[in-house]
């Protein structure tokens, strides 16, 4: 039988949330500081965030453990404290859950490890696995409905995270990338072959998010919903980014994520949320512009989950 929560997906779209970097930042953190680390210095502050999606209208949320792999925890000089920063962004989420007092599920997030692979660099594709076997480890044991893989730019690194969820657990795993305005990733393919790869390798929906803003989201998608009977996910970032006296904003509104939305939901797209630049706003008005559209059908649904 179908987990419950891609069961719910083929009932009608689900809204996810925005960008936990960019709320973070507006609260006067800094960009140099290790986000992840949060959950145990400001664990009040992160759960705040997530209770503001809940109230915007989000039907999932994603843990604060982004960049909580050995690999990028190092760059900060916490590659020992991967159990503790996944257990404790595991218990924020749930806890937010529970003060909201509204069903909605908790993804483990898990990013990239920030480092170039070899041959370029010195990580091999072994350590990445490890490092994230360990990673969804830490995320399994404080009890997360599902794993969300977001904002990964190389399809060889993204395999390696996949085999690690795959090794350890069954639950649904939802398979992002990040797409360059050429409509390709770094690594070279184009979205409809990182759609197929992705369904081929275990994921149970493929997507995008963060890199490209909505306009050239759509293509992306449009290329993905030819290639895979898998439900679709789109995470988008609010436009391209910009500084502005010193800052970095996000240009696209709330109102034309609205439409933005419209547009892709007959497309197959299933899970709609946003990257960065988003705020609860953003998913306040996506909230509002799902309600009425009706979903392109996905009879194929049962038979890839």
């Amino acid at each position: 039988m179908a987990h419950p929560f891609l069961e719910r997906l083929a009932g009608r779209p689900l809204l996810a949330d925005g960008a936990m970097g960019t709320m973070v930042y507006s609260r006067g953190i800094p960009f140099e500081r290790c986000y992840d680390e949060l959950n145990a210095s400001q664990p009040e502050l992160i759960e705040q965030i997530h209770r503001e999606y809940i109230a915007a209208g989000a039907e999932l949320i994603e843990t604060n453990t982004f960049g909580a792999n050995r690999i990028r925890l190092a760059e900060f000089g916490l590659q020992d404290r991967v159990k503790e920063l996944n257990n404790r962004g595991v218990r924020i989420a749930r806890e937010a859950r529970e003060v909201a007092g509204e069903s909605v599920y908790v993804a483990g997030s898990i990013g990239p490890v920030g480092q170039p692979l070899a041959p370029i660099g010195a990580i091999t594709l072994q350590d990445v696995r490890l490092a994230f076997r360990e990673q969804v480890e830490a995320l399994l044991e404080r009890g997360v409905d599902l794993l969300v893989l977001e904002t990964f730019y190389d399809l060889a690194e993204i395999t390696e995270a996949i085999l690690a969820v795959r090794e350890t657990t069954d639950l649904p795993l939802i398979a992002q990338m990040s797409f360059s305005e050429d409509g390709r990733v770094s690594s070279g393919q184009e979205a409809h072959e990182v759609a197929r790869t992705l369904e081929r390798l275990g994921a149970d929906v493929v997507g995008l998010n963060c890199g490209v803003g909505p306009q050239k989201a759509l293509e992306v998608i449009h290329q993905m919903a030819g290639a895979t009977a898998r439900p679709l996910s789109a995470q988008p970032n609010a436009g391209l980014p910009a500084t502005v006296a010193g800052r970095t904003v996000y240009v696209a509104t709330p109102e034309y994520f609205a439409d933005f939305v419209r547009r892709v939901v007959p497309d197959g797209v299933r899970l709609i949320g946003g990257c960065c630049g988003t705020t609860p706003e953003h998913i306040r008005a996506i909230a509002e512009a799902v309600r009425d559209i009706a979903p392109r059908a996905l009879p194929a649904l049962a038979d890839a989950a």
